[in-house]
């Protein structure tokens, strides 16, 4: 019983251990591009930050679907070590006219796909750099990413965030050009804070399309700062740690308990005196030759219970010294020569 009760303490600190891990992975479980403003008709540097949410499996690939609505004109990419990366462009099945002339091609994926030592491990995160442009002309873009997993499994980050300001589940990376970004109510009820980033935005500014681009190109620059803040899902986040390291403590408590009450039957057993047959019995010196229980020394030699030295020669229980060398009463000298 105690066994089990001990096994059940441990599989359940193991449990509430794991649930508070992965609680800070579970924080920053989104992949957010920065910064999410940018001008219509820029080139600008977008930066999308993606962090391994799982605690048992890397992160593999990574794919960036880009507008084909409003396509961006050109797109290219800052490589990351380990990492191979693909720009598809396709044929767009609606041509876009633009100031620059019509579109009817634009680049509308970037895969990245890691070697076999370059995964993001748990509890790491890696940021992937895009340069595009120009920004088109719209309220706001969104880039659904396809994140995934050494398991097999694969994070769709697709959900668009709405007015509110209310994250979803999976809050796809949005840039926000003529449409100002909704605030979160909890970071608006927080207050501003946090990091805050900064970016250069050049108008009109071409970049070009091969492997090693990442950079914005020098021009007039339009800096915009973004605030980051605590999420709702942070809250949450923060509040499942929190759960699991008490639950943890709980259990270890009870696994301690449980070890205490075991070892103390074993230690009373080892303690107990052990029944000896002569130890039972009392010693060997407690009972008489006679089997009586008195010692030997108190029976006389003719098992009256008397010592020996109180019982006279004759048996009298006089002792001999007491009596007439001739056995009477009174002293041999008290009687004459001739006996009379």
């Amino acid at each position: 019983m105690q066994k089990k009760t001990i096994a059940r303490a441990v599989t359940t600190a193991t449990f509430a251990l794991a649930l508070a891990a992965a609680a800070p992975l579970a924080a920053s479980a989104h992949v957010p591009v920065s910064p999410n403003q940018a001008s219509a008709g820029s080139y600008s540097t977008l930066t999308f930050k993606v962090p391994t949410e799982s605690a048992t499996a890397s992160t593999v690939k990574l794919e960036i679907d880009l507008p084909t609505d409003t396509p961006f004109g050109s797109v290219s990419y800052q490589p990351v070590a380990g990492w191979s990366a693909d720009v598809i462009t396709s044929t767009l099945a609606t041509p876009v006219t633009t100031d620059d002339g019509t579109i009817t091609e634009a680049p509308t994926k970037i895969t990245f796909t890691a070697d076999a030592n370059s995964a993001i491990a748990p509890g790491q995160f890696q940021q992937f750099v895009l340069s595009a442009g120009p920004v088109p002309d719209t309220g706001s873009v969104m880039f659904p990413v396809h994140q995934t997993y050494s398991d097999g499994t694969v994070v769709d980050w697709v959900d668009a965030t709405p007015a509110s300001g209310v994250e979803p589940e999976h809050p796809a990376p949005t840039l926000y050009i003529n449409d100002a970004p909704p605030v979160d109510p909890d970071a608006a009820a927080a207050g501003a804070g946090g990091a805050t980033a900064t970016v250069a935005a050049t108008p009109g500014a071409g970049a070009g399309s091969g492997s090693g681009g990442g950079s914005a190109v020098s021009g007039s620059d339009t800096t915009t700062s973004t605030s980051a803040s605590p999420s709702s899902a942070d809250v949450v986040a923060l509040s499942v740690g929190i759960a699991g390291l008490a639950l943890a403590a709980i259990a270890l408590v009870v696994a301690v308990l449980a070890v205490t009450r075991t070892r103390r039957p074993a230690v009373a057993a080892a303690a107990a005196p052990s029944a000896g047959s002569a130890g039972s019995a009392g010693s060997a010196g407690s009972v008489g030759s006679d089997g009586s229980g008195r010692p030997a020394g108190s029976v006389g030699s003719d098992g009256s219970g008397r010592s020996a030295g109180s019982v006279g020669s004759d048996g009298s229980g006089r002792s001999a010294g007491s009596d007439g060398l001739n056995g009477s009463e009174g002293p041999e000298k008290s009687t004459g020569s001739d006996g009379e």
